[in-house]
């Protein structure tokens, strides 16, 4: 089969996952730019031909890496799952010549440049400043209307989103910020290609106000969806949308599910913004994952487009429900080959599937009064969801058995995260249910446990995932 480099880092679909769709099409030989996931390497590790771990090294130094490695072991293609690892790996393609994200990745990665470029070609932005110094704050304020949000612009997960009302809020913020992206960063969540660029640059923007009502056919949704698709040679192809639950303070996301409960003209309409903002960043070819906010009478704002799939379980949701493997996809776009996209984005899927993020808050976010050890086995899932429906432990993002489930902190977002679960119900009105159910119940399923005089205790690391 045909060679093609996996750069392994932090974030995106599991490798349980990822590698064997990967497999499936190429020769897999990965390049770890972090410590790979032992937990599942008996599922992924048996499908690559060769795996090799490096220092973590940035910007010329780690696309000369990349290269050397992708000439050693003479891949056809360089792809990624990882936000993170985004930019470096189409730099790399480029000096290759090999099919890849293309030479305007930034503008898919820097939230200050993505909407700069959305902006100036019309497309629905909430207003923005950008912040590199505390006098940007001052004209942020006299230039925007607070509440405002600020913004890592290399950040994902909502790692490092603070919202703040007046000035000195704002200052304090910048300061927390940075030590939230520090400190991620050390646990290698954080841009690889411009590590310092990573830490220090952030924006402010306006908070547009959404309205979920007005668009989903039932209570219960986010205000906000995504839609995932793949550019392929400068092509933009949207597949289908998948939707939210409400997000917990500030904007940090709880649960992705697929199919959104969304008429199908609100489908459209989301599909032909999507494309408006795809279509301007200027893409070659790459996954993409399409933020888009949802407002009152129609209004809709760009959040953002990252040239990489959605984290959490978003790729396998999008194949359970749509049939639509997105990886083995690009896999065989990057390679040259015949990919079979549908002709306009599907609109409608069989059954329901879901990635719920465990956090340590309620359903209306108030954080748990206590903090019990982690143990799936400890809950009684069927007794929470309906009959038929799945739940699944997501390994490589949850802690271990006896860790403590760690306090929500605002600008920690997804580094917050204790687990992740996949679930599977008959219709989307089903998975809803089912999340609200698991979230209620969560707090107490886990206490009572961890009561017991034989649980499990243990440290563990936080894991953090993309959303």
């Amino acid at each position: 089969m045909t060679p093609v480099l996996f750069v392994y880092a932090k974030g995106g679909p599991p490798l349980e996952y990822g590698i064997p769709r990967i497999a499936a099409h190429a020769e897999v030989h990965v390049l770890a730019l972090a410590p790979l996931p032992r937990t599942t390497e008996s599922v992924w590790l048996p499908r690559c031909a060769s795996v090799t771990t490096a220092m973590p090294c940035e910007g010329v130094e780690l696309v000369d890496l990349i290269c050397s490695h992708a000439g050693r072991v003479g891949a056809a293609a360089v792809l990624t799952l990882s936000e993170y690892a985004v930019v470096a790996v189409a730099h790399a393609s480029l000096r290759l010549g090999l099919r890849g994200a293309g030479e305007r990745v930034a503008g898919a990665r820097d939230k200050r440049l993505m909407r700069r470029v959305w902006r100036d070609a019309g497309v629905p932005v909430p207003g923005f400043a950008e912040v590199h110094a505390p006098q940007d704050i001052a004209t942020a304020f006299k230039t925007l209307r607070p509440p405002l949000l600020l913004k890592a612009a290399w950040s994902a997960g909502s790692t490092a989103h603070l919202t703040v009302w007046n000035e000195q809020q704002a200052e304090e913020a910048w300061k927390t910020g940075r030590s939230v992206m520090e400190a991620s960063s050390a646990h290698g969540y954080a841009e690889l290609h411009a590590a310092d660029e990573g830490v220090s640059d952030f924006l402010l923007e306006e908070i547009v106000t959404g309205d979920a009502s007005d668009w989903f056919d039932g209570a219960g949704w986010g205000d906000y969806v995504s839609v995932e698709g793949i550019v392929a040679d400068g092509r933009y192809h949207p597949l289908c949308i998948t939707g939210r639950m409400p997000t917990v303070a500030p904007f940090t996301e709880r649960a992705s599910l697929a199919p959104a409960a969304l008429p199908e003209a609100s489908q459209r309409r989301i599909e032909e913004v999507s494309r408006a903002a795809v279509d301007a960043l200027g893409l070659d070819t790459c996954a993409t994952h399409t933020e888009i906010k949802l407002g009152a009478d129609g209004a809709v704002w760009l959040i953002e487009t990252a040239a990489r799939f959605g984290g959490v379980m978003t790729t396998r949701q999008v194949e359970t429900v749509f049939g639509l493997d997105m990886i083995g996809m690009l896999t065989r776009q990057l390679l040259g080959r015949d990919v079979a996209y549908p002709e306009r984005m599907l609109t409608e899927g069989e059954g329901a599937a879901g990635s719920l993020v465990v956090l340590a808050v309620d359903p209306e976010g108030r954080p748990w009064t206590e903090l019990p050890a982690w143990d799936f086995e400890a809950v009684d899932w069927p007794a929470l969801v309906a009959p038929g429906s799945r739940v699944e432990l997501v390994r490589e993002h949850s802690l271990a058995p006896g860790s403590p489930v760690p306090p929500y902190e605002e600008a920690g977002g997804a580094n917050s995260m204790a687990a992740l679960c996949f679930l599977s119900a008959g219709s989307a009105s089903e998975l809803l249910a089912d999340c609200g159910r698991i979230l209620a119940a969560l707090p107490n399923a886990l206490s009572a446990r961890s009561a017991e005089p034989s649980a499990v205790s243990a440290d563990s690391t936080t894991p953090g995932s993309t959303a």
